[in-house]
């Protein structure tokens, strides 16, 4: 498993996911919708080093966004030899982890941020 990096107390603003196309997960009862970025940002894609990124909020309550920036090579990098496909167990441990680290997914807030190395 990737180490995590966690930040929660960064200053940018949350955004709201798009329901259109986000997948539903419960973790701990708490019901979270989450999405990876179907069309591949210029980073993700021309530099040989693009990452899948995700975002999750909860389902129900606005609050705080997670961002995760995985360590997964993104599928449209020029670079990508193998895809390791997101899957609802990752989000599940960085749901769990974020809120380790003092994420409030019910609470408008910045976003917190867990980079896989």
């Amino acid at each position: 498993m990737a180490a995590l990096k966690t930040s929660c107390d960064g200053s940018s603003n949350s955004v709201a996911i798009p329901r259109k196309g986000s997948r539903k997960i419960t973790v701990k009862g708490e019901e979270y919708r989450w999405l990876v970025r179907r069309k591949a940002t210029h980073s993700q894609t021309d530099y040989g080093a693009g990452k899948i990124h995700v975002a999750i909020e909860h389902a129900r309550e606005k609050g705080a966004t997670l961002h995760v920036e995985t360590d997964r090579p993104h599928p449209k990098d020029w670079n990508t030899v193998e895809v390791a496909p997101v899957t609802p167990a990752d989000i599940a441990l960085w749901i769990e982890t974020a809120i380790q680290k003092g994420w409030d997914s019910k609470k408008p807030g910045p976003t917190c941020r867990i980079c896989e190395e």
